[in-house]
């Protein structure tokens, strides 16, 4: 009984500090779209055999979210946010700099 208990507050606790979910790629217009359409989004890039297929897919996105935010009075910026929005190249923990410097 003992061991069961053990077990069970042993998974609560994995539960409770497991690290959240990596957030999704943002979606040019996300705020425009239903659930239904973030998910097709998603699905047709996945899809995608080719860089340059999944660039036309994005510009023709980029396209019907513009027009669709003109519909609704909504401003959307003139371009779609870069892939992967993050730190960029040579971004990163790389060597140095950082706290622990292995003395």
């Amino acid at each position: 009984m003992k061991v069961l208990r053990l077990c069970i507050a042993a998974a609560a606790a994995l539960l409770l500090w497991a690290p959240p979910a990596p957030a999704q790629e943002a979606i040019f217009g996300s705020q425009l779209m239903t659930q239904q359409e973030r998910n097709e989004y998603r699905d047709r890039m996945r899809a995608a055999r080719t860089q340059e297929e999944r660039e036309r897919i994005r510009a023709e996105h980029h396209e019907r979210m513009q027009e669709r935010a003109k519909e609704r009075g909504v401003t959307l910026p003139d371009q779609p946010p870069g892939r992967g929005m993050g730190m960029g190249p040579g971004g990163g923990m790389g060597p140095g700099g950082g706290m622990g410097r292995g003395r």
